[in-house]
């Protein structure tokens, strides 16, 4: 049992030292922050608006649009790279098989341009 208990020491001293760094990353902050809190550091600054509500108000579809396209666009390099990689194997299958993914894509591409969920006015 001993000799067993040895073979995860090295386990529990790298979950020790994880655990310990990972709390030393989170208490540090607290004890070296800067507190002086202004108008301007607490103004909003990603979403776009100002939180001046409850957490349920409507906002603008746009948006989502905008992170779906992204979504999109993101599996479509992830699909990319390996289709690049296996490419000399792949043969004439594997690309007429990627152009009409790609076709695909961007087919959605126009029709979401040409309906105007891309314009911010």
């Amino acid at each position: 049992m001993s000799e067993l208990l040895q073979d995860y020491l090295p386990l529990v001293v790298f979950i020790a030292v994880a655990l310990g760094i990972g709390l030393a990353l989170l208490v540090t902050p607290f004890l070296v922050a800067y507190q002086a809190p202004d108008p301007e550091k607490l103004s909003a600054y990603e979403c776009g608006f100002n939180a001046f509500d409850d957490a349920r108000m409507k906002f603008d579809v746009r948006f989502y649009l905008v992170a779906i396209l992204f979504i999109i666009f993101d599996l479509e390099v992830s699909f990319l790279f390996p289709w690049a990689v296996a490419f000399g194997q792949l043969g004439a299958f594997g690309f007429w098989s990627m152009m009409l993914f790609l076709g695909v894509l961007t087919v959605g591409f126009i029709y979401e341009w040409k309906k105007g969920a891309l314009e911010w006015d």
